[in-house]
């Protein structure tokens, strides 16, 4: 039971699909936003990633062991963990940071809730606003050693004010949030702060049209969250119809990579059609909350790990009438 995510209402088919064919889609989707983070950013990205990923994979193998519970050798979830959160983290965070970040979401948040399919929020996420809250400095510096856009390093030599899960003037939406316009082109590209992962727009997409491809996820929770900030944007972002404003504000900071990547998780988004876009609409408003009407100028960790605690109001709430129900209640 350890292996099943969320089940909705019978009846129900067997897929040849597994955790492990579903976890290896990712990776491999995860792998251009990746390189190009360690592009971005020099070895230092790279050393991260290593380092979150090997913290994630020890932490869930010496669990197991203690506990005397069945290790899921090649599974990959524990890989999928490390990455997403290393591509969460600036690369400038101590190394310790980052394992610490790994045993929290591996220990605290996957496997005390019963292992892969079990936990309540998403763990690379939650693992990431747990650091915010303890570190927020450290994950508040996003120090570049790899970059070529001059427009980006006077946001950096500014020294903007850094907010809690947002940059230290070095990123898109700290322009935006200045009254700025910034350059949609490396925006697109990724030549600009961030964390590791959240940087290219083109490098994101790329991996989530596999993900498309191979069908392991659907548009329905990331189109309906883009749209939905989008439209909030427009309508309190103070910038009317400015497509420099708009496209930074879909385009910049961690909305890419949280729609596709993270908000679409099976075990922590709603089961139903229906359910999942009310749960895109959610955290489109939500994001737009934090980044518009709050004084931060990022939100979408936040947003994400609080849409899972409401997850199971939404299934409860949109959960397929079971075959038979109604017919039941006409023949009484």
């Amino acid at each position: 039971m350890n292996d099943l995510f969320h089940v909705s209402a019978a009846p129900h088919a067997r897929s040849p699909i597994t955790t492990r064919n579903i976890m290896q889609d990712v990776v491999i989707a995860l792998i251009p936003a990746s390189l190009f983070g360690i592009y971005n950013f020099g070895i230092r990205a790279l050393l991260v990633i290593l380092t979150t990923v090997l913290a994630c994979t020890v932490t869930e193998y010496v669990y197991c062991r203690l506990m005397k519970k069945r290790v899921n050798p090649g599974d990959y979830s524990d890989v999928v963990t490390g990455l997403l959160l290393a591509l969460n983290l600036p690369a400038s965070i101590p190394l310790w940071m980052a394992v610490m970040g790994g045993v929290f979401a591996i220990l605290i948040v996957k496997m005390l809730y019963g292992g892969v399919g079990q936990n309540f929020m998403n763990p690379a996420l939650a693992a990431r606003v747990f650091l915010i809250i303890s570190f927020p400095s450290q994950m508040a510096n996003f120090a570049i050693e790899k970059i070529s856009s001059p427009t980006t390093l006077d946001y950096i030599n500014s020294g903007a004010a850094a907010a809690l899960d947002s940059v230290s003037g070095a990123t898109p939406l700290a322009a935006l949030k200045a009254g700025e316009t910034v350059d949609l082109f490396q925006l697109f590209v990724g030549n600009h702060g961030g964390t590791i992962g959240e940087t290219s727009a083109l490098a994101l997409l790329l991996g989530a049209g596999y993900l498309l491809y191979r069908r392991v996820i659907s548009l329905r929770i990331p189109l309906t969250y883009i749209v939905t900030l989008a439209v909030f944007a427009l309508l309190f972002g103070g910038h009317g119809l400015d497509a420099n404003y708009l496209l930074g504000q879909v385009l910049g900071g961690g909305l890419i990579l949280g729609a596709f990547y993270m908000a679409t998780d099976y075990t922590t988004s709603p089961t139903s059609h229906k359910g999942q876009i009310i749960y895109g609409i959610f955290l489109g408003v939500l994001t737009g909350l934090f980044r518009i009407i709050g004084k931060g100028v990022e939100g979408v960790s936040y947003a994400i790990v609080i849409g899972n605690l409401v997850v199971p109001l939404i299934d409860k709430a949109t959960r397929p009438v079971s075959f038979g129900k109604e017919r039941a209640k006409v023949e009484k």
